[in-house]
Parts: structure tokens; sequence; C-alpha cells
């Protein structure tokens, strides 16, 4: 069995601070919390007994950091893959901004078509049929590549919602779990005889 974890980065906000839409285009560092996040992640993993073979990574940093804290909980020394593909979403005029001005412009139907089924809102610069086709593309390297192995993604929110289209049942999935992954969550998609299903999605340990 061939196992695909993928993990949000942890928070990228302190205690007092106004959250913002941050997207592929705004780069800022783990917090505090994200970074207690990340090692608890790691914590959790080793204890499950669950140690990845390879790890991949966006660009972003805060992705890059939640995976080395999650690695230096399994004192592995292990290079940190990036690929492009899992970098955020680009949030178009919405990027950066806070939760009540992205509502006014959008309403709140859009971002709950967003949030409930992977709509696209109006204006944002992303492709979702450009990001369901790499993810294909990636668990059939996946699959192939790293047959019977553990491979880990961090990335972000918006990127990670459309992993599950490679179980070929986005519907059902959906109708299974809330495709919105949390900060410091991970979801596992497994592989067997070329075929992907959820294992589990929104653990947060």
């Amino acid at each position: 069995m061939t196992r695909l974890i993928i993990v949000r980065h942890g928070n990228t906000f302190g205690p007092g601070e106004t959250p913002r839409r941050v997207g592929g285009r705004t780069d800022i560092p783990l917090v505090e919390s994200g970074i207690a996040q990340a090692i608890t992640l790691g914590q959790h993993f080793k204890g499950e007994g669950i140690f990845p073979d390879i790890i991949y990574t966006s660009e972003l940093q805060r992705t890059r950091q939640t995976a080395e804290y999650i690695l230096k909980e399994f004192k592995k020394n292990m290079e940190i893959n990036v690929l492009p593909m899992f970098n955020e979403v680009d949030y178009g005029p919405d990027e950066n901004k806070v939760e009540a001005d992205v509502i006014a412009r959008l309403g709140s139907e859009a971002l709950q078509k967003w949030d409930q089924d992977a709509i696209v809102p109006e204006g944002w610069a992303f492709n979702p049929d450009r990001a369901i086709e790499s993810w294909r593309d990636f668990g059939d390297r996946v699959a192939q590549d790293f047959c019977g192995q553990t491979v880990m993604v961090v990335t972000s929110n918006g990127i990670a919602r459309f992993a599950p289209y490679l179980t070929g049942d986005y519907e059902q999935f959906k109708s299974e779990f809330n495709i919105k992954l949390k900060t410091g969550s991970y979801g596992t998609l497994v592989c067997e005889k070329s075929v992907w299903r959820a294992e589990n999605w929104g653990m947060r340990p």
C-alpha cells in the first residue's frame, strides 16, 4: 500500500493579529503557535510509526518550516523537495486582505461554495482544472515511483482540497469529509492496485 499524507502548514498569525487571506503571493513565516503545531504533528507521526520516505513542500516558507519541524522530531536528515505546484492559490484582488473585506467584495455565498465545493470565486488568479491535473499527474508518479512507501506533502489549504480528486469520486469524498484542512492538520490518501481512496481527512493531533 502506498500512502500519501497531505499536511497543511501551521499558524501564520499570532494572538491579537487579524488573520488575512494569504495566498501564493504572500510569503510569511510560522508564528510560535504554528511552530508548536508542526512539532506536534512530528510527534504524532512518530508515535503512529509513520515516517515519510520522501517529503515535498511548496516554495513558501510556511510550508518548508512546517516540514523542517516535523522532520526534527524524526531526528532524520532528509532532503525537502520543493515543487511550485504546491504553492497556495493566488487570491487576486483578495490577496492579503482581511476576511471582512473579502466578504464585502465577493459575498459570503461565494466563499461558502469555495469552502464546501472548491468552486473558485470570481477574480482569483487560479485555474482549478490545472490544479486537479497536477494532482493526478503527481498521484500517478507517486504510485509508480514510490509504490509501497509513504510520501508526505506539506502545502496550503487552497491547494490541498484538490488532492482528493485522486480518488475519482470527489462528490463522494465531499459527502464524507470537510474538504477544508485546518492549520496543523492532515489527510491521508492510500493507493492499492492503482486505485486511490481517502483513509482520513482533517486529522489534527
